[in-house]
């Protein structure tokens, strides 16, 4: 009989943890990769000026080349 309650108990826990995500980082993974896409992609601009989709998309495709150059450069200066 208390071992029912036990299991009964564990089980509630469980599915209430799974529902809040907390046994699993995929659900906060996915968020994040969607952000990360959606961002690159120039989700955020004006849809019906192409000019500026466009223009979002290569200034944020020139900042992150611009990021690895620094990364590169300041790895370079350490190390060297």
């Amino acid at each position: 009989m208390k071992d029912d309650d036990t299991v009964r108990q564990a089980k509630r826990t469980l599915d209430r943890i799974g529902e809040e995500g907390g046994l699993s980082a995929t659900p906060v993974m996915k968020s994040t990769a969607n952000s990360v896409r959606d961002h690159f992609t120039a989700e955020d601009a004006d849809k019906n000026d192409r000019v500026e989709v466009w223009g979002t998309r290569i200034a944020r495709g020139l900042a992150v080349l611009a990021f690895a150059g620094l990364v590169l450069w300041m790895v370079g200066q350490v190390s060297g």
